[in-house]
Order: structure tokens, then sequence, then C-alpha cells
């Protein structure tokens, strides 16, 4: 199953997620946070687990956005879990000193190797993470790095919608095996 976690006030009808969803239900489940507008860390990665108990983890991809990411980092770095694998797109800087106060406690954000394949997808011109530190992130989590040229924060206003090179990553991960 690949299960997406939105980021920051969900992801609207418009979003890559929600299309995905909506194309195909049987294939895509949504976890839903009870606060979209102040996300916070242990809540969020709570709900996170809650949910994940539906489904067998050898078969889980997780596919975040923005503070999405930073919940699935923190979701295994707090419970310690292993899946199949995950799609990490526009990861938050949530350790940045100008990012929002409203979204807590996802810093710091832990930057250990995660023991799954993994693949960040990264814009040049993102507004929520430079794309220096989109790439640290991938570096220290062992990622594969997919770098969209001026993408912005690769959502509906940048122009992404159905977004099938998102797709086809899945499918790549999908195939990839577990390095321990």
């Amino acid at each position: 199953m690949n299960i997406n976690i939105p980021g920051l006030r969900n992801s609207g009808p418009n979003h890559w997620q929600s299309l995905w969803e909506a194309a195909y239900p049987e294939k895509f489940y949504r976890i839903n946070q009870s606060n979209w507008e102040q996300p916070d860390c242990e809540q969020w990665t709570a709900r996170l687990e809650q949910e994940l108990q539906k489904f067998d983890l050898h078969e889980v991809m997780l596919i975040g956005h923005s503070v999405g990411c930073a919940t699935i980092v923190n979701w295994y770095h707090r419970f310690g879990k292993t899946i199949k694998g995950s799609l990490l797109v526009a990861p938050s800087d949530v350790d940045n000193q100008d990012y929002p106060k409203y979204i807590t406690g996802f810093s710091p954000l832990p930057l250990q190797k995660l023991p799954f394949p993994t693949i960040v997808v990264a814009s040049t011109n993102d507004h929520v993470v430079n794309y220096s530190r989109a790439k640290y992130f991938a570096d220290c989590w062992g990622s594969d790095l997919v770098t969209l040229k001026n993408a912005g924060h690769i959502e509906p206003k940048s122009g992404y919608g159905l977004w099938d090179q998102g797709l086809e990553l899945i499918a790549q991960l999908r195939k990839q095996t577990i390095v321990l």
C-alpha cells in the first residue's frame, strides 16, 4: 500500500497526492491528521503509527510532502519500524530559524541513515527548503536524490498535478530491496 502523508493544511483536491488517491483508490491511502493547521510532531507521528497498524509494513511505501517528510523521519526515529520504502518530496527544513513557530516538535530533524530505500525529490527553487539543505538531508538519510529544476514546492501552484514522474519513482522504490 502507498500511504500519503500530506504536509501543512493537507493536500487539496488538485494536489498530486489527492489526484493519485482519486485515480488509484485501491493503491493509495491518506493519513488524516486532527489538526492540519498546526502540525505537532508527537500527534502526527502517533497518528501515523496508529494508522500503520492496519497494514503489512513490509509492503508499505510512505509518501511524504513537505512537513509530511519530517513526520515520516520522526516516526521512524520514534518507533524504529522498517517499511518497504519512502518517497520524500520537498522536505521541510524544520530546523530553519524562520520556520513557522506553529509547526511544533519536528526539530531537531533526525539525520540518521534510514534502513529502508528512500528517494528525496528536491526543487532548485523551493521556498520551504533550500536545495543545499534538501541535498544534505538526502545524503544523511542515505536517499537517492532527484533534482527538479525550478519546480517550486512541487505542488499545484508550481504546476504539479497528477505528476507521473512521482508514480514512476514509487515504482522504482518498490523494486529495491532493504539493505541492512
